[in-house]
């Protein structure tokens, strides 16, 4: 099984600014000073191994989408969890893998309904293309209303009605496990405006759980305990790290998302083995982020019981193989 990245960010789509690309030019050529750079291959090697990722790339821009595949030979059916920025490469590398001829479906799992994870919808390549079935999963009634009203006039040029693929939209509950693509996917509810859901998706014993925009009050232990559950064993809890703990018990308490701490607290009691921190908070640069993670695989080493868990933290292009 292989999780694919296509976009990490919260709230809404950001963008590298020329100010921060500058500042990333100057803190790369301020420690090669010194380095005997003379050829393509040390340049290579020096940016690989001697500057951060938070220098030599990005966490990226693109609101909530991600791509679950499993293992080969791959089907014509796809998974996808979100619809936000992210869907739109996403989009183009399916037309690049599997050209314009149709005959692929792609399986959407909604989270929640609000902008930032529809807004990417309207440019997907594959809704335009006749013979492909797209089938939007979630527990939200206004599931369908959400997604024609995005594209209704005057807020999008193309209407919902112009769209070519097959488009089918399917009421989960929460709770309820379900067959899907070879999947078993079971939703789970969650606190947050609006309500969201996290899924659970196995196959071929491994685990992964998509968890966003969802906010965990550890003080509650039925809460907790019913979590922990959910996260059992996972392979890989994708989860919604966008606030730091202090502002996630103070300043921003109740605005609907979690913390790395908690997080990790969750993994730990539920044997997960890897924590993927994702939906970044759109203020935060790369250096922030990466700082982050220094500070969360501390703080998972010096809260460590059983054994490690593997500490990661998404980015747009991010390929996990389980």
């Amino acid at each position: 099984m292989k999780v694919r990245f296509w976009g990490t960010r919260g709230s809404i789509p950001v963008a590298l600014t020329a100010p921060q690309i500058r500042a990333k030019l100057i803190a790369a050529f301020t420690r090669a000073i010194g380095q005997r750079l003379d050829n393509a291959e040390r340049i290579t090697q020096f940016v690989d191994h001697e500057l951060g990722f938070d220098i030599a790339g990005t966490f990226g821009g693109h609101s909530s989408c991600v791509q679950i595949e499993a293992a080969p030979p791959h089907s014509a059916e796809h998974l996808i969890c979100d619809m936000g920025s992210g869907a739109r490469p996403l989009g183009q590398e399916m037309i690049s893998r599997f050209g314009v001829a149709g005959g692929q479906t792609y399986h959407v799992f909604m989270s929640h309904l609000h902008w930032d994870h529809i807004m990417g919808f309207p440019f997907f390549t594959p809704a335009y293309i006749p013979g492909n079935r797209i089938v939007i999963h979630g527990c939200h009634a206004e599931l369908e209303h959400a997604f024609r009203r995005q594209q209704a006039a005057p807020s999008f040029p193309v209407e919902f009605t112009q769209l070519a693929a097959n488009i089918e939209f399917d009421t989960l509950r929460a709770g309820e496990t379900r067959d899907i693509a070879g999947f078993r996917v079971t939703p789970k509810k969650q606190l947050h405006g609006g309500d969201s859901y996290g899924y659970r998706f196995e196959r071929d014993g491994k685990v992964v759980i998509y968890t966003t925009d969802s906010e965990h009050k550890l003080d509650n232990a039925e809460e907790r305990d019913g979590f922990a559950d959910f996260f059992r064993d996972a392979d890989m809890v994708i989860f919604d790290a966008m606030y730091s703990l202090a502002d996630a018990i103070s300043v921003k308490a109740d605005w609907g998302h979690s913390s790395n701490i908690v997080g990790v607290e969750l993994c730990q009691l539920a044997g997960a083995r890897r924590f993927c921190m994702f939906h970044h908070e759109p203020a935060s640069d790369d250096s922030a982020i990466a700082s982050l993670l220094v500070e969360t695989r501390r703080f998972e080493e010096i809260t460590r019981e059983g054994a490690p868990l593997e500490v990661l933290t998404a980015y747009d292009g991010l390929e996990v193989v389980l």
